[in-house]
């Protein structure tokens, strides 16, 4: 009742001689102030802590992707698929969607092209399933007459980058006229895309994916 008393009477003589006069209420209201303050900056922070959770578990969720592998790398599911499907090895991909499988992608000689499943703890070839959709397009041709003449294959390709971490895929790309070995890697929770020679080996860091 006394704080209502001393507003209305700064009220009126504020009035009275033609000014203004700002109010603030004390007490409860500044507290309440207080407490809004501290809960927007406690919500801020829970922000900021729950981003760093998400990066922490997609960290953690990588790390768990190239774990999966349970020891068998890239290389050596290459060379499980083409002891059991002999042919040329195009890539090598973990798979994360819940298989847990290295799938290789080869193509015999007869043109016919296999996905290969290579159990990621033991090595050991879980089947082949041949690839109904093979029209390749140009630039699949070219790839595949790269691969054939290159000194260095998928198995030598991954070997290579894993020199830069724990290889997780690899592949071609014809960037520009210009056929190479692709890999992607993980180590210490990061990414790292790489380039690599057909012909000398030679791994570089992919620049067009940086």
């Amino acid at each position: 009742m006394k704080r209502n008393i001393v507003i209305a009477t700064l009220t009126a003589a504020a009035l009275a001689t033609g000014g203004t006069v700002a109010a603030f209420a004390a007490g409860d209201d500044g507290a309440t102030a207080t407490q809004r303050q501290t809960g927007t900056s406690a919500q801020s922070a829970a922000d900021r802590d729950d981003d760093s959770a998400d990066d922490r578990d997609d960290d953690a969720s990588d790390d768990r992707t190239a774990v999966r592998s349970g020891g068998v790398t890239a290389a050596e599911a290459i060379a499980a698929a083409l002891k059991h499907t002999p042919g040329t090895a195009l890539s090598a991909d973990l798979d994360d969607d819940g298989a847990d499988a290295w799938e290789v992608n080869v193509v015999k000689g007869d043109g016919s092209e296999y996905d290969v499943r290579v159990a990621p703890d033991s090595g050991k070839v879980l089947g082949a399933q041949r690839d109904t959709d093979e029209d390749q397009d140009a630039d699949d041709r070219a790839e595949l007459a790269a691969v054939k003449g290159a000194r260095t294959d998928a198995r030598e390709a991954a070997l290579a980058a894993a020199a830069k971490g724990t290889v997780t895929e690899v592949g071609l790309d014809d960037d520009h006229g210009t056929v190479t070995w692709t890999a992607d890697t993980v180590k210490g929770g990061k990414h790292g895309e790489w380039k690599i020679a057909l012909d000398s080996g030679k791994v570089t860091q992919d620049r067009d994916e940086d």
